[in-house]
């Protein structure tokens, strides 16, 4: 009989994506290779944190409408050039209420609760760009928002 580890369902090795991503798989696919997704239904009492691999540019992502989230968030982004890690290898646009923010280097943003952000757009890739967001709720829950920003 094999061994049963008591920490063992910390460890999470296998994509596990919600039904309502499973659903967007094939469009989000087109310019990202999600790898990893953690919540409180992977493994009881976790936050969120979704982990992908940006591949090509897109004038449209899964995030293009400006939204909030009753928790706070940290979206992240970072280079593949080992010689320089702080080379995004590309140009990814975020918007932040009405500003927009073109990140050309490694970055990692805060998202404070409440705060109304995206669309997000992969506007260059270059390189593999690496992305990971991360709310501290359980899972990732947004509200949509009308904005200022005219696209």
């Amino acid at each position: 009989m094999p061994e049963t580890r008591r920490n063992a369902k910390y460890i999470v090795t296998t994509l596990q994506m919600p039904e309502e991503k499973q659903r967007i798989h094939g469009e989000y696919s087109k310019f990202a290779t999600r790898i990893l997704w953690l919540d409180d239904k992977v493994v009881e009492g976790a936050f969120h944190i979704n982990t992908a691999w940006y591949i090509r540019a897109t004038e449209k992502t899964m995030e293009d409408k400006p939204h909030v989230h009753d928790s706070d968030e940290i979206i992240g982004f970072f280079g593949s050039n080992a010689d320089d890690p702080y080379d995004l290898g590309g140009e990814v646009e975020i918007w932040l209420e009405d500003e927009q923010y073109i990140i050309d280097r490694s970055a990692l943003i805060f998202v404070p609760a409440g705060l109304v952000h995206c669309p997000l757009v992969i506007r260059r890739v270059d390189r593999p760009i690496f992305h990971f967001t991360t709310v501290t709720g359980g899972r990732y829950v947004k509200e949509e928002k009308t904005s200022t920003v005219e696209l």
